[in-house]
């Protein structure tokens, strides 16, 4: 699925897309820095019903948020070196024990995924808009 955004409000529309078609625990988000990973995960918790403030995790590396249907954990892996530090971090607990993992900057372990079933978001920020992928 492709989509573009103009404003900032377009976001809940594309959340609005993606929600039905997401059928898998995690979701890789890629994008530049400054693309809209966190302003998007900001509209996704939202609407899956969580009333916690979404902050991107680039320092904490991983939030933990409430919804009804369960811990979402939001993951930031730009500092991140290695697949050990990645494991070091603890990912695995996380995957097994979440209702969904968004992970941000996801290509140190990506690899690591194979086998699994997971959606990828790319967010391609042009200046004029931001051209969205989902798959």
């Amino acid at each position: 699925m492709n989509y573009t955004i103009h404003t900032i409000e377009d976001w809940q529309e594309i959340v609005n897309n993606i929600i039905p078609e997401m059928k898998h625990p995690i979701l890789l988000l890629k994008g530049n820095l400054g693309a809209g990973k966190t302003t998007f995960t900001q509209f996704l918790l939202k609407n899956l019903g969580s009333s916690d403030e979404v902050n991107s995790p680039t320092y904490s590396i991983v939030n933990e948020y409430n919804t009804p249907k369960g811990k979402i954990f939001h993951f930031d892996l730009y500092r991140l070196k290695s697949i050990e530090e990645v494991y070091d971090i603890g990912i695995e607990e996380y995957l097994d024990n979440a209702f969904l993992c968004i992970i941000e900057w996801p290509e140190v372990y990506e690899d690591e995924l194979y086998g699994l079933n997971y959606h990828t978001m790319s967010i391609v920020n042009t200046g004029e808009e931001r051209e969205i992928t989902f798959d």
